[in-house]
């Protein structure tokens, strides 16, 4: 009977300390403004019963007034000291200093209006016991109720398995901050304990009785509040202060979390307290520049848009983004047949958030490009205006095991679905390039440089369709990206595997990858090469290193021998080069967009084309090697095979397959 008359008084105990933390900070604050006043006049009443000699009870009302004066006075300097602001389990010294000030001042107050009323009765004495007696009985109060919050709360952790409230720090004390904060009042997860910002006018303020610190104090408050976890709380349009900030943490014992965007939370998506761990695009984002309204919806609005390679990173991001500019219908091709499902589902989705009488059509359509009859139906029978081709093989080491599918594919398929396009009238005809382009050392970039030099030949001959090309490097999170492999990796318990540690790369977003091509083809005047501006390249060895360090784990090294992850160097694959570049030559101009520049680059005539383009296929048809890399050497600027590797003469025979027009 005893031991169960305690375990009901300890639930009794952890029921009500629960009940006062779910309670609203406005609640809380009511009732330490109760508890105080009461508290204080308590305190009143007893120094002037002792200083009487009896029982007090004032004689007058104007006395009675008087006294009651001294714990209002007090209660509305504690207001202002913001003492009703700070979280009481989390006093410590500051708070201890502001309730010394604040009962001073409710003192010195207290004091002019006795004496300046004519003292009726109030002794001095008792005013100056009185800021004695308040000041200590506050802080007791304030340790009484902290050490009850906290014992029952571990006591709560122990009987019903409840993980306590961790210590937080929101970094950024803006809007987007502010908002957390207050959401987070309502959690029972996490307690905010201070803001870190880096705008100098928020410095040494409170928020919400939460004082806002410098950057270079961050290390000093973890520490002194044993804060395991730093929220960001700055808004997805400032990504270049989001990357600083996540540098500075990088070498901080802390897990890190990221408020989600105010557009998402805006449109119900998701709540202010779904935080969500570090991204590769937090890492290497880079501020956004708002979209020129006109172009994107140029070949879009109301257009029949074809997609080749939709089920693509960059294929399904494009038909996403062409499905937000109410076109009127969109086709999607692709020969995988799962990824084309699933750009299907997630088309008919978009489309489905439109009015019905703005929804697309959307149209999935299973073929090659190398299939001429299902390239020239797709776009006749659909009457397409528009075309974004993406479809290609694009890994480097597969297409250099590959070369004949990769040649084939990338080149030939691009030719059919350019004729196909002059053939129907097709308005305008975008090939999604790349940086590996310029100055190959792969298979790969060798074929997307002679698939640019088709259209470029296609373009001087003047058709009413417009050919562009858009170059651009590595995209984030696109399938086989080194980003996906490292979080992998990493997941798994390493190691990590970097190529080489003087490997650089560009990096951009998926969606403004996808958001600049159909920008930039909408600017087209024919044989264009637009290149994407890709901010600053990034050292790979660096990226796993920030990578590593943002899952809360080490880098395992020589330094470091008790770390947790290594990162070894695997060698430069077949076709890999140190760094990539994105313009063959210095021509360059801007556009009216300050991150596509068109560059002026060299073509081939129509007939050297041709020329070529014959001898290419006939020599993949019967594996001549030397014609093959003859032919690329002599079309493709600065080509230069990698000379340890040679893909084309280590091909298998499974690999080559011959181009032809139609493949049934």
């Amino acid at each position: 009977m005893i031991v169960r008359g305690k375990l009901s008084l300890k639930n009794s105990s952890q029921n009500f300390r629960q009940w006062l933390l779910d309670l609203p900070r406005y609640k809380k604050r009511g009732l330490l403004v109760v508890l105080d006043l009461l508290m204080l006049s308590a305190i009143l009443w007893v120094l002037m019963s002792v200083r009487m000699g009896v029982l007090f009870w004032p004689e007058t009302v104007a006395l009675a007034l008087l006294l009651s004066f001294g714990p209002l006075i007090t209660i509305v300097s504690f207001s202002y000291a913001g003492l009703y602001r700070m979280v009481t389990r989390y006093l410590g010294s500051r708070g201890h200093t502001r309730i010394v000030g604040a009962v001073t001042i409710a003192v010195l107050v207290w004091s002019l209006v006795v004496f300046m009323s004519g003292q009726l009765g109030v002794p001095r004495s008792a005013i100056l016991t009185y800021g004695f007696a308040s000041t200590a009985a506050v802080m007791m109060s304030r340790h009484m109720i902290a050490y009850f919050l906290v014992t029952s709360g571990l006591n709560l952790q122990v009987f019903q398995g409840q993980m306590p409230r961790r210590n937080v720090i929101i970094y950024g004390a803006g809007t987007s901050g502010i908002e957390l904060s207050r959401a987070l009042e309502h959690t029972a997860d996490r307690e905010v304990v201070a803001f870190c910002d880096v705008s100098p006018t928020l410095w040494g303020q409170y928020l919400g009785g939460i004082k806002v610190f410098r950057p270079d104090r961050l290390t000093r408050i973890i520490e002194r509040y044993d804060v395991k976890e730093v929220l960001i709380a700055i808004p997805s349009s400032e990504r270049h202060l989001r990357r600083t900030v996540l540098k500075e943490l990088q070498n901080l014992s802390v897990d890190v979390q990221i408020m989600p965007s105010l557009a998402d939370i805006a449109s119900g998506k998701v709540s202010v307290t779904d935080l969500r761990p570090i991204d590769v695009a937090d890492l290497l984002g880079r501020d956004g520049v708002p979209p020129v309204a006109d172009l994107l919806a140029r070949d879009t609005h109301n257009k029949n848009v074809l997609v080749t390679g939709a089920g693509g990173t960059v294929g399904a991001e494009l038909v996403r983004q062409v499905l937000r500019q109410n076109p009127a219908t969109v086709v999607l091709l692709d020969v995988s047949e799962p990824a084309l499902y699933e750009i299907e589902l997630k088309a008919r989705e978009i489309a489905a958030q439109q009015p019905e009488s703005q929804r697309a059509k959307i149209v999935a359509i299973l073929g090659s490009v190398l299939d001429a009859q299902v390239v020239s139906d797709s776009i006749s029978n659909f009457q397409i205006a528009t075309i974004y081709h993406a479809a290609a093989y694009k890994h480097v080491p597969m297409v250099e095991s590959n070369p004949g599918v990769g040649l084939t594919n990338n080149i030939f398929g691009t030719e059919i679905v350019a004729e196909a396009a002059i053939a129907h009238g097709v308005e305008r005809f975008v090939l999604i390039s790349t940086d590996k382009a310029v100055s190959p050392t792969n298979v790969m970039g060798a074929s997307k440089r002679l698939a640019e030099l088709v259209l470029q030949a296609r373009a001087t001959g003047q058709p009413s369709t417009v050919f562009t090309m858009v170059r651009f490097g590595n995209v984030l999170d696109s399938s086989g990206s080194v980003v996906g492999r490292f979080r992998r990796q990493i997941k798994a318990g390493g190691p990590v595997t970097v190529t080489h540690p003087e490997v650089i790369r560009y990096f951009m977003s998926i969606p403004e990858a996808a958001e600049l091509v159909i920008q930039a083809g909408a600017m087209a005047k024919g044989g264009d090469v637009f290149v994407l501006d890709m901010g600053e390249p990034v050292k790979i060895v660096e990226l796993a290193r920030l990578m590593i360090r943002l899952s809360g784990l080490d880098v395992r090294d020589d330094q470091h021998p008790e770390g947790d992850i290594e990162i070894v160097y695997s060698g430069l694959r077949p076709g890999d080069k140190l760094f990539e570049e994105l313009l063959i030559g210095d021509s360059t101009k801007g556009t009216e967009h300050p991150r596509i520049l068109r560059s002026d680059e060299p073509a081939l005539s129509p007939a050297e084309l041709k020329r070529e383009l014959d001898l290419l296929r006939a020599a993949i048809a019967i594996r001549d090697v030397d014609t093959i890399q003859a032919v690329l050497m002599r079309t493709v600027e600065g080509y230069r095979p990698d000379q340890e590797t040679r893909a084309l003469e280590k091909a298998p025979a499974a690999t080559w397959i011959a181009p032809s027009r139609t493949l049934h």
